[in-house]
């Protein structure tokens, strides 16, 4: 056992550049999850004044103690005040999107079932506080929070998107959506939909660039699709159908569909 010991020691003087990360000075994985933790009951479950006085303090101690340790130490209470004073506009939007997934999936039997089963309104709903926090200039926890949700849901959603009221997610594993994706009002994407960037082979040379598709209104993406590039836009009312591959620009009021490819048909006693 020592000899292991050692071996990892010695490994440690390599001076390799992971090792020179300060990780006491970043977040606590924990601690953000606890934060949203408190926060989805703070979004959906309404709870008596009494209790808003005793939770929202605890609340805002958790997030001021993780946001000291990337933010300017100046500036971390009017940020924790100014995150948490868009809670409400935070459950307005949450709200459109649960109607849009009552509205949209004949089996959801109501809101309830939807908050607590539907996966897509989980990640959703993470993505919105998360967002918040990115527009208010907060590195790298709205990316922790997102991330989370992703471990849970497998659904991928950048902070730094920009999405829409009624949005819906329907099943939702395997999606991903881009940094720099822009979603409009009423879109529906179905499981596997990827809103990608069409090449990352310029690495950082395109951070702060638009490498990811813009998504209008009213568009329903099916099961699998892949739409690519920061010049696409698919425009509103589009439909997109399952496994389509995009790379450029949609009219309005279009329908994609793949071309099926030929089934062949054997009886088992050909094979």
């Amino acid at each position: 056992m020592q000899k292991l010991i050692d071996a990892i020691r010695e490994d440690y003087q390599e001076q390799r550049l992971m090792d020179a990360i300060e990780w006491e000075r970043f977040p606590d994985r924990a601690t953000v999850n606890r934060i949203l933790s408190q926060l989805h009951e703070l979004v959906f479950f309404r709870m008596a004044e009494t209790k808003l006085e005793e939770k929202v303090p605890k609340l805002f101690a958790d997030l001021y103690s993780q946001l000291a340790k990337v933010c300017p130490k100046e500036q971390v209470k009017t940020l924790c005040k100014a995150f948490l004073n868009r809670i409400p506009a935070v459950r307005a939007m949450v709200e459109t999107d649960l109607a849009a997934a009552f509205e949209g999936d004949p089996a959801a039997t109501g809101y309830d079932e939807i908050v607590l089963a539907y996966p897509g309104i989980y990640a959703i709903t993470v993505y919105r506080l998360a967002h918040e926090l990115y527009t208010l200039g907060v590195p790298l926890i709205p990316r922790m929070m997102t991330e989370a949700a992703h471990s849970i849901t497998g659904i991928d959603i950048h902070p730094g998107a920009t999405i829409g009221a009624r949005f819906f997610i329907d099943h939702g594993t395997g999606i991903v959506i881009g940094q720099t994706t822009v979603i409009g009002e009423g879109v529906k994407l179905y499981q596997g939909v990827t809103l990608g960037g069409l090449s990352t082979r310029g690495g950082q040379n395109l951070a702060g660039v638009k490498r990811h598709p813009t998504i209008e209104d009213g568009v329903t993406i099916y099961a699998g699709a892949t739409i690519l590039g920061g010049e696409t836009v698919i425009g509103s009312g589009c439909v997109i159908g399952a496994n389509a591959f995009v790379t450029r620009s949609i009219p309005a009021n279009t329908t994609v569909i793949m071309k099926s490819p030929e089934l062949l048909l054997r009886s088992r006693d050909e094979l």
